[in-house]
């Protein structure tokens, strides 16, 4: 009976962290579009900041307590939305540049400091789920581990995903790559103001 409780849980917590990963894969993904070529670099900067990010929140949000978490839960919709907007009207922005003759490189694409708001955007809902961890009876180790590892993972998966569409398309896909970062923000934006 402990065994079968046991596979339950790691079952929950592997659906679970594929939940929290899409929106990290999709944002991963759109940047693969956008990108001209995906050097391995790229990869292990997605799949660490991205499935860092991911494990780390849950922890915050365990350390915190459920109070810290409902005030943040009550805005981390918006706060998602206009990060990701932000980027995406950015990436959208330096298409416009590029068309004038201002070439965007891969490393505006993956630039430290536009790779951590993302990674920070698409992990903000993992901080409630923290909280709610232990609730479920979930270890908090594996649970980490579970939720970072499958991030990393997708996320890279979701960057040759991106790249590849991208090669087939052709070139100056940023303004898609954009467009899909807003959309991800609307949509995350959307789905809690409908649950309220």
């Amino acid at each position: 009976m402990r065994c079968y409780r046991h596979a339950v849980s790691f079952g929950a917590i592997l659906l679970i962290s594929l939940g929290l990963a899409m929106d990290a894969t999709a944002v991963s993904a759109a940047r693969g579009l956008a990108a001209r070529q995906i050097l391995p670099r790229h990869v292990l900067l997605v799949a660490t900041l991205f499935g860092g990010f991911q494990a780390l929140m849950p922890l915050a949000g365990w350390q915190i307590g459920s109070r810290a978490g409902a005030v943040v839960g009550a805005w981390d919709h918006w706060i998602a939305f206009t990060l990701l907007a932000a980027i995406g009207a950015k990436m959208i922005w330096e298409a416009a540049a590029a068309q004038a003759g201002e070439p965007a490189s891969s490393r505006d694409l993956f630039g430290l400091r536009v790779m951590l708001v993302l990674a920070i955007a698409t992990s903000i809902d993992a901080f409630a789920v923290g909280i709610t961890l232990p609730l479920l009876g979930a270890p908090m180790a594996a649970s980490l581990v579970t939720i970072g590892v499958t991030t990393a993972a997708t996320s890279a998966l979701g960057l040759f995903a991106g790249r590849r569409f991208g090669a087939a398309l052709g070139p100056r896909l940023d303004v898609i790559g954009g467009l899909v970062l807003i959309g991800i923000g609307g949509k995350i934006l959307f789905d809690h103001l409908s649950a309220a």
